[in-house]
């Protein structure tokens, strides 16, 4: 399958702390099970976090030799084509559950190697409809064959059912939380709605933690999520 190649024009390099980071994440998950290749991320509402973790974590399973396609499955407020600065994407998501273009045209090799894409296309009216029609499963199913992980970025479960309609047909989930912005209640409300799917939830990332004061782990990992989450949501 040839594939059109983009460039991530505003990728920042992590450094060590935040590889780090990512590679404990890439760890936990690889013990989840071999079994689990298709994960849905999530969150309570938006702005938390969740399409820097699933992109940053795609980096980091590539980077180790793990062929990976990352799935902006964020039909309704994608954020990924502007803050990575790819240019102009002419075909995503959308074009190929519509119909309107075939999935080889829809998915992009990147200059990460090992990584590739697939941008959520123009935003439609109906897009809870698109991600639980059949092409959508079925389109899921082909990768699970191709890739050893399969990441897909969902809107906030807080807001839209997206998600969970995603979850149903993924290995696992996970639920990012941005600290000291969401209720213990909604995130047992949302985490709810998820077990609803019957999909396996791996767990939660607490997200955007200030941790400065907090002893070594604190000193060590808290510039990091200040700096790399910080202004999550702040570009268009």
């Amino acid at each position: 399958m040839k594939m059109n190649k983009i460039k991530f024009e505003k990728r920042a390099e992590l450094d060590y702390r935040a590889n780090e980071a990512y590679k404990t994440l890439r760890t936990n998950i690889q013990f989840c099970g071999s079994d689990i290749k298709v994960i849905t991320f999530t969150s309570c509402t938006p702005n938390e976090g969740k399409s820097s973790v699933s992109f940053n974590l795609a980096v980091s399973f590539a980077q180790m030799g793990k062929k990976v396609i990352l799935i902006d499955a964020d039909l309704r407020k994608s954020v990924m084509v502007g803050r990575y600065k790819v240019g102009a994407v002419e075909y995503g998501l959308t074009h190929y559950l519509s119909g309107q273009n075939e999935l080889d045209e829809v998915m992009l090799e990147t200059d990460i190697e090992n990584m590739d894409v697939i941008f959520a296309g123009t935003f439609g009216p109906n897009p809870a409809e698109l991600l639980e029609h059949q092409r959508f499963h079925d389109m899921v199913g082909m990768l699970r064959e191709v890739y050893d992980y399969v990441l897909i970025d969902t809107p906030p479960l807080g807001s839209v059912i997206d998600s969970a309609l995603v979850a149903k047909i993924s290995d696992g989930a996970v639920l990012v939380i941005e600290s000291n912005a969401i209720s213990y209640r909604f995130a047992k409300d949302v985490k709810a709605q998820l077990e609803k799917s019957n999909c396996r939830i791996l767990g939660a990332i607490l997200n955007k933690v200030q941790l400065e004061k907090k002893g070594y782990y604190g000193k060590y990992y808290g510039k990091y999520y200040g700096k790399y989450y910080g202004t999550y949501g702040n570009d268009n």
